[in-house]
């Protein structure tokens, strides 16, 4: 888990005083000057970065800061957060292949895929020895992406590397190859082999053999399947007794297990976890927003058939950048329980049978929100009383939903035992045991809660946006009007643009992303009143909005022609045309983007 902001600008103080106290620039400046005159001569070349770390090493100055350097905890600091406080790591190279590495406990540092230093902190302001970290048995997770000259980005391979061989290595470093298996369908099929190389740092005073890790390792796989049996021998006697209640519960949406990436089966509940976002999204409502601009696509498959199982850990579906409505459910879920709200994943169909997964919160009033992972609209649930008269008003139902089997969350499971799953019939009063068949907490905690060694690492913290969204927008508005102005010349067409009516449509595009965050509609009228202003008596304004999740002009472009609206626009004749385009690129955590693209003319009405 990544530090409180507040101990994190304590760490920096420290570290910065430490610092000072050395004298840290005073010796840097020696060894530079040293450094540029040993490489003063004929066969003169440029100081690299490593060059001068190889002379401050050879100068002892960085094992003399790390030897003097030592962090102190209070006691009480884990106890209050709820969560123990050593950093994480969440990175992503700037190649065509992208490997994102995060660790729980560890910091992962590399400066490319497969190389990295291990650096680990104390408890209780003592540095952990070789044996207390071999009891630290969560993996560092390796997820590779393969993105092409179109920016469209695959999920490659997904892998968890137990790092504790380097307990075991001569100064705390070594060196190894790992087979990375395909995905899904693939999970079976080599997809290559990374070289990883570990670093330990500062390294240990002893290391431990490699007889003793091996038996930890084997410790800890006998545990996890005695928990995984256990678990099982459960499930398979509480869905015996859920069948008891009604025959008829055979095919209900009761979703106990659900495969990952790399095909093993992990109860569902293992996918969601009390996820906060620091300052990186305001509200719950940016939350839903955010997690609708991740591209909904469904695992690919291979022949005919029904649809692949394939429900993402989180750490792939962020660095994918897109998945199924499981994987944006079980997010959105994560994101809400961490805004504090009740939060559970829906499982159940839409219309025609299609299943899907969704997201419900409880009030403390006892209403009933659902919440759509793949637009962020909102659906407040009234229930029909079946038992009413006739003529009674009943609610119109404005959800896409049919049937719901069950819900569940990081640490409740709960099935639908009600005589019929319709979700406009469905009482969600969970404490009912009538109406919902609740699955043991403490089993659930056996297998999904953090730390246990069956359940999937916690989830580094969200990545803040690296684009520029001034710069994104600016070359995405300049190549829109190239292409506009291409496509008109092709139709003999002249293009004169406005710059002043482009500059007005950006109040429309900025109140059209706020709605679509906070579902509230504002700015229409002055951005109206501006429009009337800038077009002249006689004149006519269309005007064409459309939103996207992708950034590639010639694809934004090619779908907007395909609109009768956007065409007429484009290729508006007549008296004294004047065209304008506006780009608006708002970004969001993990790069996600909502592109905002509006076209516009004005143009003399001819009677």
């Amino acid at each position: 888990m990544s530090l409180p902001p507040e101990k994190a600008s304590e760490l920096k103080q420290i570290i910065h005083n430490h610092l000072l106290k050395m004298d840290i620039h005073g010796k840097i400046r020696e060894v530079l000057a040293e450094t540029v005159r040993d490489d003063q001569g004929p066969a003169r070349r440029s100081l690299s970065e490593a060059d001068f770390l190889r002379a401050l090493q050879r100068r002892g100055i960085i094992d003399d800061m790390m030897k003097d350097l030592h962090f102190t905890q209070e006691a009480g600091t884990e106890a209050e957060t709820g969560s123990p406080t050593k950093p994480a790591a969440h990175f992503v190279d700037k190649d065509i292949t992208h490997l994102k590495k995060s660790a729980w406990r560890q910091s992962l540092f590399g400066a490319s895929p497969g190389a990295g230093a291990l650096t680990w902190s104390g408890e209780s302001g003592k540095m952990a020895d070789a044996t207390s970290m071999l009891s630290m048995c969560d993996p560092v997770h390796f997820v590779l992406i393969k993105t092409d000259t179109s920016s469209e980005t695959m999920l490659v391979s997904s892998y968890f590397l137990d790092w504790r061989t380097v307990l075991s290595s001569p100064s705390s470093k070594t060196c190894f190859a790992v087979e990375l298996m395909g995905v899904g369908s693939e999970s079976k099929v080599p997809a290559g082999v990374l070289t990883v190389s570990l670093e330990l740092y500062p390294p240990l005073p002893e290391i431990l053999s490699a007889d003793i890790i091996s038996t930890q390792q084997s410790l800890e796989r006998q545990r996890t399947a005695e928990k995984e049996r256990l678990f099982l021998v459960y499930a398979k006697q509480w869905w015996r007794e859920f069948l008891e209640i009604r025959p008829s519960h055979q095919t209900k949406l009761v979703k106990i297990f659900a495969q990952d990436e790399n095909g093993v089966n992990r109860p569902v509940c293992s996918y969601v976890h009390v996820l906060r976002a620091g300052r990186l999204l305001e509200s719950p409502r940016q939350a839903a927003r955010f997690i609708s601009l991740l591209a909904h696509e469904k695992a690919p498959v291979v022949g005919g058939g029904g649809k692949q199982e394939q429900w993402c850990t989180l750490m792939a579906f962020l660095c994918r950048g897109k998945g199924d409505c499981e994987d944006h459910a079980t997010l959105l879920c994560s994101l809400l329980l961490g805004f504090g709200l009740d939060a559970y994943v829906c499982v159940g169909t839409k219309a025609k049978g299609v299943p899907h997964a969704w997201v419900l919160t409880r009030g403390t009033d006892g209403s009933i929100t659902f919440w759509e992972s793949l637009t962020a609209h909102r659906y407040l649930h009234r229930p029909i009383d079946p038992d009413a008269p006739p003529l009674a008003p009943q609610p119109i139902p404005s959800y896409p939903y049919r049937t719901v089997g069950c819900v569940f969350n990081h640490q409740t499971f709960l099935a639908n035992c009600q005589p019929s799953d319709a979700v406009e019939l469905c009482v969600f009063d969970f404490q009912n045991q009538s109406r919902w068949k609740a699955m043991s907490e403490e089993a659930l905690k056996s297998v999904c809660a953090p730390g246990s060694t069956t359940s999937l690492p916690p989830l580094p913290p969200l990545c803040s946006p690296s684009l520029d969204p001034a710069a994104a927008s600016n070359q995405l508005e300049l190549e829109m009007r190239y292409l506009v102005s291409e496509h008109r010349k092709d139709l003999d067409l002249a293009t004169v643009w406005d710059d002043h009516l482009s500059y007005l449509l950006s109040s429309a595009l900025s109140a059209y992303e706020l709605e679509r965050c906070t579902g509230v509609s504002c700015g229409n009228e002055e951005f109206q009143d501006a429009v009337r202003r800038a077009v002249p008596d006689g004149h006519t304004f269309k005007g064409f909005p459309i939103h996207f999740l992708h950034r590639n002009a010639r694809r934004a472009f090619a779908t907007c022609l395909r609109s009768p609206f956007c065409e007429e626009i484009v290729c508006c004749r007549g008296d004294h045309v004047r065209l304008a385009v506006r780009v608006r690129v708002f970004v969001y955590p993990e790069n996600a983007c909502a592109v905002w693209i509006m076209f516009a003319c004005k143009y003399r009405s001819v009677l």
